[in-house]
């Protein structure tokens, strides 16, 4: 079975264990890339534009399933050293006991 690939508000999940961190991914890409050379001959790519993607296997690497794969809403962390709001201390509206 073929996924699709992932986009800001998706992630993969094996729906066999579970997983939600670790796949093995065979994928085809086509891309345009500007290499630089430097003084010495040394390659090193600076820009890659991906021109078409496909993907032809998701595997997932706990159980090993490549048919149980699906893709499922992402859903962001709450970073809990953040204020969410208000502490209701019992003290009413006034802040007074």
């Amino acid at each position: 079975m073929t996924t699709g690939i992932p986009d800001a508000g998706q992630r993969w999940r094996c729906s066999g264990c579970g997983n939600l961190t670790r796949f093995d991914v065979t994928r085809t890409r086509r891309t345009t890339e500007f290499w630089h050379f430097d003084l010495g001959g040394e390659p090193r790519v600076e820009e890659t534009e991906v021109r078409e993607e496909s993907i032809k296997t998701v595997t997932c690497r706990w159980c090993g399933r490549s048919d149980a794969i699906e893709l499922v809403p992402r859903h962001h962390a709450v970073d809990p050293a953040e204020p969410t709001g208000t502490l209701d201390t019992g003290a009413g509206l006034t802040g007074r006991p």
